[in-house]
């Protein structure tokens, strides 16, 4: 992969064509690297992604953006709704062709006069950011990502300081280069260096991918060959790709490997094995091609952040369960201490003050066997006795409390066990959903900002329930909850008397409905396949799935969100299966 200046070349045209000329309706901030803002142009309505992501920075027209919008814009995206929303696009141009886009904006200030804002988006791997300029003055109005010179020594990106561009790599650009000056360069760098590396290391805006792409091809026209390649015929494949760039002749390609997306470029990745497939805009490729990758990436770090929490938890509440057991185990030797006391006061007349254990006959075994008794030579023989029926009174007191303890404390190992469950085949709106349910839980502190005084925080949003829908091959509706929040919702609020649930028996997974009165069995069976499915036994085979009708389901009083009990029901043994997930997954 490679949003290197060529690839950011193709897509400012397309976004000229596009855009220029066109309207800023919304902008969001969804995440504390991306910027979606919603446009009106030529006609239709456009998401444009700029994404500072340190991993996948690019720019980019979007269709189907997954991350949410938070409860409260971040500072940038309110300056950004100030200055821009309802703007005109007046200019989207690449600097020079290295990887930094600026897009003006005219909007009115708050005396009604126009002014023109730039945004500039800089695609410089981590050091990424998206940065918004008052042009006339140079000035840095605010930045996505602020910038000191601990940071970098290079320069500053805060609010107020005049806008330096980024260093300069001291590269040609290979739109304006001549044949002498590409001869000159070659022969200065050394004619020992690889092709692919002179190129990326002489011309701005080619990357590597295309470096290598150049010097593919001209080894393939020159297979027949028997020679080195000369000077003449390194410019005439150079040349004849720049060419193809300025008169727009791109071939936007993604190249797939093991179905997943591996390279893509606006031109044809000829040099590549895999399965390359165009498209007809730059924009369309790397949409495709980021579609899955940035989000599983983002939604892996979201996973592992949540999945440590809730791990800790559950380690904490496991060393916890061993601790009562223990106790518990330990309050079974009670009844020693009660014997203990009750043989002392029976042999009261053998003990004096001093002694340090005593032998007396036990008339609680059945065979009358001898039991020498530890005493504290400091007590009498009656206090010794005392002394042991308060062990045992303190100990049998304890016993409740140290069982009820135990009860709470499985049903909280249950609880994450389950939410742990849930993440691993959670979606961004799933993640999302657990998040909140953590903060209202108490397991996640919900940052809040100060409020001015007298001023009420603002109205939480509900977020909309769905809970993933299938078809059976009968044509019924099957929901899954993937999370617990879901699971509340389709078992207590969705679902019908006469409906049919499903859950794994004993094992941490989802409610499963069945949107039916009668079930056919190949429906029943392929509820069932589901519920084992997004359950801990998905990789296990005849795993034990319970069902009965909504009605014979209920929640007790005060239990955690997802927690239910239920009745008269019945089990079937699947096999979890994939394949048939994905065929009764409704698009």
């Amino acid at each position: 992969m490679a949003f290197d200046g060529i690839v950011l070349r193709a897509v400012t045209e397309e976004l000229a064509e596009l855009l220029m000329n066109g309207r800023v309706d919304k902008i969001y901030q969804p995440t504390s690297r991306d910027l979606l803002l919603h446009l009106r142009g030529s006609g239709a309505n456009h998401k444009l992604l700029l994404t500072a992501n340190p991993s996948y920075p690019r720019v980019q027209l979007i269709d189907n953006y997954q991350g949410q919008n938070p409860a409260e814009p971040p500072m940038f995206c309110m300056l950004l709704r100030k200055h821009c929303e309802g703007g005109r696009i007046t200019r989207i141009e690449q600097v020079d062709n290295e990887r930094v886009l600026h897009i003006g904006i005219e909007n009115r200030d708050e005396l009604g006069d126009l002014k023109e804002r730039v945004l500039v988006i800089e695609i410089m791997g981590r050091h990424s950011n998206v940065i918004l300029l008052d042009p006339v003055e140079n000035r840095i109005l605010d930045s996505l990502v602020h910038v000191n010179y601990g940071t970098s020594r290079h320069r500053e990106v805060l609010p107020g300081r005049t806008y330096v561009a980024p260093p300069e790599q001291h590269k040609d650009h290979p739109f304006h280069v001549s044949l002498g000056r590409f001869q000159e360069l070659r022969q200065t760098m050394g004619a020992d260096l690889a092709f692919e590396k002179f190129l990326v290391n002489a011309f701005t805006g080619i990357s590597p991918l295309l470096g290598r792409e150049i010097a593919f091809r001209l080894k393939t026209a020159l297979a027949d060959a028997d020679q080195a390649p000369s000077p003449d015929d390194e410019w005439q494949a150079f040349a004849t790709v720049i060419d193809d760039v300025r008169h727009r002749r791109y071939v936007p390609t993604v190249v797939y490997q093991d179905e997943r997306p591996k390279a893509f470029s606006c031109l044809a990745l000829t040099h590549l094995d895999g399965e390359a497939k165009t498209y007809p805009t730059t924009n369309a490729a790397i949409d495709q091609f980021y579609a899955e990758k940035s989000w599983r990436d983002t939604l892996r770090q979201r996973y592992q952040d949540l999945e440590r929490l809730l791990s800790n938890e559950l380690s904490k509440n496991q060393t916890k369960l061993v601790k009562f057991e223990t106790a518990i185990a330990e309050a079974d030797l009670a009844e020693e201490n009660r014997i203990c006391g009750e043989l002392i006061t029976a042999s009261l007349h053998l003990i004096e003050r001093g002694m340090e254990q005593v032998t007396v006959q036990n008339f609680y075994d059945e065979n009358l066997a001898e039991l020498t008794i530890p005493l504290d030579p400091a007590l009498s023989g009656n206090e010794n006795a005392q002394a042991y029926f308060k062990k045992y009174n303190k100990v049998k007191k304890s016993i409740p409390i140290l069982t009820q303890q135990i009860e709470e404390t499985r049903i909280e190992i249950d609880y994450l066990e389950n939410l742990i469950q849930h993440l691993s085949t959670a979606s961004w709106t799933d993640i999302a959903e657990i998040r909140e349910e953590l903060e209202q839980e108490g397991y996640l502190r919900v940052k809040r900002k100060p409020l001015p005084k007298g001023k009420k925080p603002p109205k939480q949003k509900e977020t909309q329930v769905k809970p993933e829908r299938y078809v059976s091959s009968d044509g019924l509706d099957i929901y899954v909850g993937k999370n617990n929040k879901q699971n509340e919702y389709l078992t207590m609020k969705f679902a019908h008397n006469t409906d049919t649930w499903l859950h794994t028996k004993d094992i941490p997974g989802s409610h499963v409905v069945i949107r039916a009165k009668d079930v056919p069995e190949q429906t029943l069976l392929e509820a069932a396949q589901l519920a084992a499915y997004y359950s801990k036994g998905r990789e296990s085979s005849q795993v034990p799935v319970d069902y009965t009708l909504i009605k014979h389901v209920w929640k007790p009083n005060g239990a955690k969100p997802g927690f239910v009990l239920f009745d008269n029901q019945k089990t079937l043994y699947v096999t979890p299966d994939a394949a048939l997930a994905d065929k009764l997954r409704t698009k």
